[in-house]
């Protein structure tokens, strides 16, 4: 398969082409030793990327002299790096393509990079040609470049083709079996209502329901198990997190669904839990917070909890689940006050009044 054509299978390739014309080249040549260069031109009508072509009519380097060389140079790039493929041709008097050098790979740029055909033409061959290569002692260079606009983050210089491959579709797949019940093997009731699910997915994601499958008890051999610390919003909530990592309101579900993925040991989901509440620790929210990470044994949520309260003592306790706080879980005002007092010893202050039990 020519580069041409696999460039077709990757997700979107832009063609342009440009013509660099140099009129009284014989002599500009004769009299320039440095690089000649084009105006700046982007590679289609979506790309934004600007490039200049650039001639050195005698080499670029001690292996190229005698030669012209031409290049290509990626001037800039909003998006790095750019993948392009690109051709150089000159036309003779009769307008026929002559001395064309194409590569049939796309190369990798980055920005003030360039890319060359650094023996491009001989020099004497070049000169002995003019009137057959020149018309009117202009030169015509012509260039196509070709750019993958939405590459796959090739990695490989050489950059082989390959074919895309759709999203994996197993996550939602496995929630069409749940929500449709399909091919289920077990009933799970709570509260009252029937949910159908699969054995196989509930112990490969829970190692308390792969117990509760492997033992011999008269629920599991009628394939019915009683769920008794969710209802059933909660439950809906945590099955799809199991069959499809839908990830459930975090904010809203936290009380309920935190203590289920610590009970049904599903880790990856009480990290989420744990990490959006940090994330969410607030004036409002530090109060509760505090309490559901002693009641659910998060040692690093507490942490994060006492030393938001810790910088935010006066606020904080001004608000009403503060003092419902200091009610029903004294223990916590005493960690409180023991973490208030810590951050402050250094200045040898006490502790403010208002994180006091009244």
């Amino acid at each position: 398969m020519s580069g041409d054509l696999a460039a077709e299978s990757w997700s979107f390739t832009e063609a342009s082409f440009q013509k660099f014309t140099i009129s009284n080249f014989c002599s500009i040549q004769r009299e320039i030793r440095e690089s000649i260069e084009s105006p700046t031109f982007p590679s289609g009508a979506r790309d934004k990327n600007r490039r200049t072509l650039k001639i050195h009519s005698n080499g670029m380097d001690e292996e190229s002299e005698g030669y012209l060389s031409v290049y290509l140079t990626l001037l800039s790039c909003p998006r790095r790096p750019v993948w392009t493929k690109f051709q150089f041709w000159i036309n003779d008097s009769e307008g026929e393509v002559t001395k064309g050098m194409k590569h049939p790979r796309f190369f990798r740029f980055l920005e003030n990079q360039q890319w060359s055909f650094r023996k491009f033409i001989l020099r004497d061959f070049f000169l002995a040609q003019e009137p057959w290569l020149l018309e009117d002692n202009e030169l015509s260079l012509r260039c196509k470049v070709t750019v993958v606009q939405d590459s796959f983050g090739f990695s490989n210089e050489t950059m082989t083709p390959g074919i895309q491959v759709p999203r994996c579709t197993l996550s939602d797949e496995l929630g069409e079996l749940w929500e449709n019940s399909f091919f289920t093997d077990c009933f799970l009731m709570v509260a009252g209502q029937e949910f159908h699910d699969h054995k196989a997915i509930l112990a490969a994601c829970s190692p308390v329901f792969r117990t509760m499958f492997e033992h011999d008890m008269e629920d599991s051999r009628r394939n019915r198990t009683e769920i008794q610390d969710l209802e059933p919003q909660g439950f809906r909530a945590m099955m799809g997190f199991i069959y499809n990592g839908k990830a459930p309101d975090l904010h809203s579900m936290a009380d309920v669904l935190l203590a289920a993925a610590d009970k049904y040991g599903l880790e990856h989901l009480r990290v989420m839990f744990k990490d959006a509440l940090c994330k969410d620790l607030s004036v409002e929210t530090a109060a509760h917070t505090l309490v559901l990470a002693d009641l659910q044994s998060t040692g690093q949520l507490k942490t994060q909890a006492l030393d938001f309260i810790t910088s935010h003592a006066s606020e904080v306790s001004e608000i009403s689940c503060w003092k419902k706080m200091v009610g029903s879980y004294p223990h916590l005002l005493a960690e409180a006050y023991s973490s208030l007092a810590s951050a402050r010893c250094s200045l040898l202050e006490p502790p403010p009044k208002c994180l006091q039990q009244s």
